[in-house]
């Protein structure tokens, strides 16, 4: 989880406001620590904590990613009734396998 956030940061940080980031960067650390000493309490609570910090961005990004698909969903439904490739064949066939042949 902190790598995939840390890498979230870095690709996309530029969507998260600079309290945003310190947020996800603080939670990060906390993680970590919490990691150090094994309390499986404390860790899941830094976990919960990082999720709701790094949540807001991934929000953003689904958010871009979605408007992104909707366009270019709509340019795809303008093509949707074009021609059909002109060199496609339709051809029915028969399977014959060396037992048939000699006959």
């Amino acid at each position: 989880m902190i790598h995939a956030t840390r890498k979230t940061l870095e690709e996309a940080g530029d969507k998260a406001t600079d309290d945003e980031k310190q947020a996800i960067e603080t939670a990060i650390s906390e993680l970590e620590e919490a990691v150090k000493t094994d309390d499986q309490d404390d860790i899941q609570k830094k976990l919960d904590a990082l999720t709701e910090a790094s949540g807001q961005l991934a929000q953003k990004m689904y958010a871009e990613q979605a408007e992104a698909a909707q366009q270019e969903g709509g340019e795809g439904a303008e093509n949707a009734g074009a021609k059909p490739e002109e060199d496609v064949v339709d051809a029915e066939y028969e399977e014959v396998n060396d037992d048939q042949k000699k006959q």
